[in-house]
C-alpha cells in the first residue's frame, strides 16, 4: 500500500510539472517581432522622424532613434555612442535644412557605407534672416526653416521620399513599403482635415502666436495662423535675444493682444514666464514640436500634432 502511494504520488507531482509547463502562467511572454528583413539596420535623427519612418517600414524593418526622446535637437551634444549607432545602419533619415548640423561631425568620424534620405528633398524652404553671431544683429543671412514636419501635408513628401529611399535599400521591400506609404499618407490627410477643423472653432482674429523660437512658419502658413513674435528671433533655440528684443515683444504682445505663449516641453520656460507676468499672458508650456514621448500624450507624430492642436486651440478660443 506505502508503494503504491509513492507511485501515485510520484505520478501526481509529474503531472503538475507537465501541466504547469503547459500553462499560461508558464509560458515566456512572446518577444516583439523580429523585421521581416534583420539586415536593414535604419536610423533616424529624431523620434518623430522615426514613427513617420516606422509607419513606411511596417514590419519590414525596424527604424530606431538617434536622439533620445525628450531631446531638442537644437541644443544636442553628441555622446560616443552615438558613433556606434550610425556606424551599424546601413539606412540614415535625416530632415534636412541643416536641422542635424550636429551629426555632421560624427559622420566623419563614421565606418562604412550608407544610404542618406533627406526627407524634406523636393519641399520648398521658407527662408529667414538670421544673425550671423549670437548678439550680432547687424550681421545677419538667410537661413532655411527646417520645421516642415509641422505641416502634415508636407510629411506627405516625407513619406514618399522615405519610400523611394527604403525601396532602393531593400528592392523586395518595395511593395510592403508602397503600400504602407500609401496608408499612411491617408491618416495624414485625415489629420490635416482634423486640424483645419479644431482650427475653424477660433476667430479669425485670435489666431495670433507667440513661441519660444521660430518653429510655427509652416504651420501658420498652412492653417492660417499668425507669429507675432517669438522669445527667441531664430529657427534655434540655440540663439539668445537681446534686451531690446525682449522690451519689442512685450510691446507687440501689448499692442495685438495676443492671449498667450506657446512654449515646447523640452524648451527653458524663464523667459516665458518673465514675460507673461509683465503682459498678463498666460504661458502654455506642454507642446511637443521637435520630440516624442514615451506614452502619452505624443507617442506617435500624429498624436504629437493632435496635442499640439488642442493646446492651442484651447488657448486661443
Amino acid at each position: 500500500m506505502k508503494t503504491l502511494f509513492h507511485h501515485l504520488a510520484a505520478l501526481s507531482l509529474g503531472l503538475s510539472i507537465v501541466l504547469a509547463a503547459c500553462s499560461p502562467a508558464a509560458t515566456e511572454a512572446p518577444a516583439a517581432a523580429a523585421p521581416q528583413n534583420s539586415s536593414l539596420k535604419v536610423l533616424a535623427s529624431t523620434s518623430f522622424l522615426a514613427d513617420i519612418a516606422q509607419n513606411v517600414a511596417g514590419e519590414r524593418a525596424r527604424v530606431e532613434a538617434l536622439l533620445p526622446l525628450g531631446t531638442d535637437p537644437h541644443a544636442y551634444q553628441p555622446v560616443p555612442g552615438d558613433v556606434a549607432k550610425i556606424s551599424q545602419s546601413n539606412v540614415l533619415i535625416l530632415n534636412g535644412v541643416e536641422y542635424e548640423s550636429f551629426i555632421e561631425p560624427i559622420l566623419k568620424n563614421t565606418e562604412g557605407e550608407r544610404l542618406q534620405i533627406i526627407a524634406s528633398t523636393g519641399l520648398e524652404v521658407n527662408q529667414m534672416e538670421e544673425p550671423e553671431e549670437e548678439g550680432q544683429e547687424d550681421h545677419e543671412h538667410e537661413a532655411g526653416d527646417p520645421h516642415m514636419w509641422l505641416d502634415p501635408t508636407r510629411v506627405i513628401t516625407y513619406v514618399a521620399n522615405i519610400r523611394d529611399g527604403l525601396s532602393r535599400a531593400d528592392p523586395d521591400g518595395a511593395a510592403v513599403y508602397k503600400a504602407n506609404a500609401e496608408a499612411y499618407t491617408q491618416q495624414l490627410n485625415q489629420l490635416d482635415a482634423w486640424i483645419k477643423e479644431q482650427v475653424n472653432s477660433i476667430p479669425a482674429e485670435r489666431r495670433l502666436l507667440v513661441t519660444n523660437h521660430e518653429a510655427l512658419g509652416y504651420f501658420d502658413a498652412r492653417y492660417g495662423f499668425k507669429t507675432v513674435g517669438a522669445i527667441i528671433p531664430s529657427l534655434s533655440t540655440e540663439a539668445s535675444p537681446s534686451a531690446q528684443q525682449l522690451a519689442a515683444l512685450v510691446d507687440q504682445i501689448n499692442s495685438t493682444h495676443v492671449p498667450a505663449i506657446f512654449i515646447g516641453e523640452s524648451e527653458n520656460p524663464k523667459l516665458a514666464q518673465q514675460i507673461a507676468e509683465e503682459t498678463g499672458v498666460k504661458v502654455v508650456e506642454d507642446l511637443y514640436l521637435e520630440t516624442l514621448t514615451a506614452g502619452a500624450p505624443a507617442a506617435t507624430y500624429i498624436d504629437m500634432m493632435k496635442h499640439n492642436v488642442t493646446a492651442i486651440v484651447e488657448a486661443l478660443k
